[in-house]
């Protein structure tokens, strides 16, 4: 039986900052079964327990650069989720979980070969798909610096979807920016389903992170960046791996190249840049430091094993660069 509507999400993590301000995500997270070493996975010799999900990732990344950050998400009475709420705390991110008789989803990731990673998800009817509107805790969206969202949510379910339409109609009435990282999932929904709810997110987002590809499921034209901020978004950012970035900002052009590194693992790149750049615009920073501390976040996070294991610190983003990345 699932958690009667408008049950108050419990808080059961601290943040350096628990009264707002910071960042404030949503969304499913899964406890992960990765197999050691490459190859066939009925060839592994072991498995590693560790925890995903883009928002968690995100808000991982986000505390570990200084900046306070919140999870909110339906969690399973069961080991995955306890795991998930001990592992955020522990990144100093605070926990608004609301429990759910669901089981938590789980995946289990292994990697075929050198260049190729599988999942396999199990996540039907899981606890976080079964998020609703009534589980949002107002004036937490409401004091947020700024709600992130990403394009996974919308896809596990109606009620999934409805709460994060509802977390940006409430987030905006306040005046607080929203982020919006489009992260389709091939697995979750079809481009042709996928293309009007990204289109109308992008429209109601003021920040919007997409690789070139999945730009190109919702928006026309030879010009991703362009095509994006038509849709209204004042700060359009295109993440491309080794290639860089490119982004549209209050009007301005910026081309950021990627850093070298020697790339163990290209899971939860994409999430620590997301986070890199919204740790420091919570800080008011200028659009070209932001982008320089996502490239140098995603670059780190690409050389260590696992999907928010490789999120960096402030000290380590400078030690990687030869600069100081101020918090």
């Amino acid at each position: 039986m699932t958690t009667p509507a408008g049950a108050a999400a419990s808080s059961l993590g601290s943040s350096p900052d628990s009264s707002g301000g910071g960042l404030l995500t949503l969304g499913e997270a899964m406890g992960i079964f990765v197999a050691d070493g490459i190859g066939p996975i009925e060839h592994a010799r072991g498995f590693t327990l560790a925890v995903g999900g883009a928002e968690t990732n995100v808000a991982i990344g986000v505390a570990r650069l200084g900046g306070p950050a919140a999870w909110l998400g339906r969690l399973g009475p069961d080991s995955a989720g306890s795991l998930i709420t001990g592992r955020l705390r522990a990144s100093g991110v605070r926990v608004l979980a609301v429990p759910d008789d669901a089981p938590t989803g789980l995946m289990i990731r292994y990697r075929r070969s050198a260049q190729f990673i599988h999942a396999d998800y199990h996540r039907a009817g899981s606890a976080g798909s079964r998020l609703t509107p009534a589980d949002l805790p107002l004036t937490e969206v409401q004091s947020a610096g700024v709600l992130h969202v990403t394009g996974i949510t919308p896809a596990l379910g109606d009620t999934a979807r409805a709460t994060v339409f509802a977390a940006i109609e409430a987030a905006r009435a306040a005046g607080v920016p929203v982020s919006l990282d489009v992260n389709y999932r091939a697995k979750l929904w079809s481009r042709l389903d996928a293309a009007p709810v990204l289109r109308d997110l992008a429209s109601r987002s003021d920040i919007v992170f997409a690789g070139p590809d999945e730009a190109a499921i919702f928006v026309d034209g030879e010009d991703p960046l362009e095509g994006l901020a038509e849709l209204g978004p004042a700060e359009v950012i295109l993440k491309d791996g080794a290639r860089g970035c490119v982004a549209l900002i209050d009007g301005t052009h910026y081309t950021v190249p990627a850093l070298p590194v020697t790339a163990i693992d290209p899971v939860g790149a994409g999430d620590a840049f997301v986070a890199g750049y919204l740790a420091d615009r919570l800080t008011a920073a200028p659009p070209s430091r932001r982008l320089q501390t996502a490239i140098a976040a995603g670059a780190f996070a690409v050389t260590v094993p696992g999907d928010c294991e490789g999120a960096p610190t402030r000290t380590e983003l400078a030690a990687l660069t030869g600069t100081d990345i101020h918090r």
